[in-house]
């Protein structure tokens, strides 16, 4: 009971001084006369431009002031003391997790008149060393993203480059030589490692290494980049507050509702249309394949109660149809023909050649086609002010997808074996943030998270192929939609059918932290 009290009295004590994984910047200052005086007891307003939400304080017996809980954004900063000038500084603009500095200095005069700092030093955050980038609404407006997804922004960060994906290693990108799993992904201060891909070996899934992804590997599962307000990349040096994982720490934070109803729509499309034939198709006198990419939505945002509480909606589709070639062994004329009968269906299953003899029975197979997917990306953020020191938020997402590979997502190259994978991602969070006075703040954070992966093999009539049929092939009792059969022909690699496989992963987390500010050793 002594060692039990005495650990919780530890954390009691402790815990002011810790700073949680917080996706809300901070300011801290300090006011001054024309003589260089401090000023204490003046009034620091600063306002939200978008919502017009209003965080007060006043400075202390030295002049300084500090306030915590800003979420990311715009702000004009008033400040007020009798006998000298009202002091405004419009358009300071807060990432996440920023913690800046701000001085200035006052001139007397009546409290009525009002001088505007337009310019000054630039906002530089002093108290964390941590090397980091951030991807801001003006970098995602104005830059073209291939597929809508924000992982090649992340490529921007310095020390960051792309690695190759395997099915053993899902991590896409590596930060200062660190492995690729090391990434550390977060959306609105909550864990998004939950992934699950599929692959029955469960690798790095198994210990939460990996983002939840969609079904073609885009992070538009996990938030829409019309619904992203900004990204922080945090690369070395950071905190130990992110010391879950060494690689980089990507902080997400999504969009709130404004008080004014804003909203957009959006479509980008590509066509086989507007393209040429590609090369190996025009080689091999095969079909054009089809090309289709659609990538819509939009999003609406605006108060359901001004200056109080905010909604924000996004809905983002994605359907495509990605073409492709390929050259494949598949069993010859001869060797189907000559085979025994019991083996002759087996191989019939593979396509039929339409190329050059490649010895050992087995001939060319070329062909052009398209492999379809799809996305439907779906969130909604609730933003609430509860009282002046109190804000409150909930957000629900989910985002299905598909995407179907002919020829299969592991070893087999078979061209009539396809390939279905189903993903499914869904999250709830819901945080409150108290701030109990101007440099501490109470944040509690609750999430629950969801990804479902199914992958099924499916025999169809490409090339001439002749589908097997599940009697064939499974006991009494079991068929392609809860059993696997593999079928592997030296050299014409392997015929799957059926092998339906799920991988799911749940997680709930909350987590409730002081968030206590100290003034940086510097300032501007």
């Amino acid at each position: 009971m002594r060692q039990a009290i005495a650990l919780v009295l530890l954390l009691m004590s402790s815990t002011s001084v810790l700073r949680a994984q917080s996706t809300y910047a901070s300011l801290a200052g300090r006011i001054t006369d024309p003589s260089n005086a401090v000023i204490v007891n003046a009034t620091i307003t600063i306002i939200n431009t978008d919502t017009r939400v209003r965080h007060e304080t006043t400075t202390n017996g030295e002049g300084d002031y500090h306030v915590v809980n800003l979420p990311p954004g715009s702000y004009r900063i008033e400040i007020k003391k009798s006998g000298f000038r009202t002091l405004v500084k419009p358009d300071v603009t807060l990432h996440v997790q920023d913690a800046l500095s701000i001085d200035a200095a006052m001139t007397l005069g009546d409290v009525s008149e009002t001088v505007t700092v337009e310019g000054g030093a630039s906002l530089v955050d002093t108290r964390s060393g941590a090397v980091s980038t951030v991807i801001d609404r003006a970098v995602l407006d104005n830059l073209p993203l291939n597929g809508r997804s924000f992982q090649t922004l992340i490529m921007l960060t310095p020390g960051t480059v792309v690695t190759p994906t395997t099915f053993n290693d899902q991590g896409q990108f590596s930060v200062n030589g660190q492995r690729t799993d090391a990434n550390y992904f977060s959306v609105d201060g909550v864990s998004a490692n939950f992934g699950v891909t599929g692959y029955f070996p469960m690798m790095q899934t198994a210990s939460g290494a990996l983002p939840a992804l969609s079904a073609s590997g885009g992070t538009n599962s996990l938030v829409s980049v019309d619904a992203m307000q900004e990204f922080r990349i945090q690369t070395s040096s950071f905190a130990p507050e992110f010391g879950r994982t060494p690689g980089g720490q990507i902080s997400i934070v999504t969009r709130s509702g404004t008080n004014a109803f804003r909203g957009s729509l959006f479509e980008y499309f590509r066509d086989d249309a507007l393209d040429a034939r590609d090369w190996f198709v025009n080689a091999n006198h095969l079909a054009k394949p089809e090309q289709h990419l659609h990538d819509f939505g939009g999003v609406l945002g605006g108060p359901l109660r001004a200056n109080n509480t905010f909604f924000f909606f996004s809905h983002e589709a994605l359907r495509l149809h990605q073409p492709s070639t390929m050259q494949t062994a598949v069993p010859n004329v001869a060797s189907r023909q000559q085979a025994p009968a019991s083996i002759r269906p087996f191989l019939n299953a593979y396509p039929l050649p339409n190329g050059a003899e490649l010895g050992a029975g087995l001939a060319q197979f070329n062909a052009s086609f398209s492999n379809p997917s799809s996305l439907d990306a779906y969130s909604v953020r609730l933003d609430h002010v509860v009282s002046s020191n109190v804000n409150a938020f909930a957000r629900y997402n989910y985002s299905p997808s598909s995407f179907d590979q002919r020829g299969g997502t592991f070893s087999t190259r078979v061209l009539s074996t396809t390939s279905s994978v189903s993903s499914s991602v869904q999250t709830l969070t819901g945080g409150l943030t108290q701030l109990l006075t101007p440099g501490i703040a109470n944040e509690l954070r609750a999430n629950y998270s969801y990804h479902r992966v199914g992958i099924i093999y499916v025999i169809d009539d490409f090339g001439g192929a002749v589908p097997l049929q599940d009697s064939l092939l499974f006991p009494s009792g079991f068929s392609s939609e809860d059993s696997g059969y593999l079928f592997l022909v030296t050299g014409a690699e392997e015929l799957c059918v059926g092998g339906a496989q799920h991988q799911a992963k749940c997680q709930h987390r909350n987590r409730n932290a002081l968030d206590h500010h100290e003034r940086p050793l510097s300032s501007l």
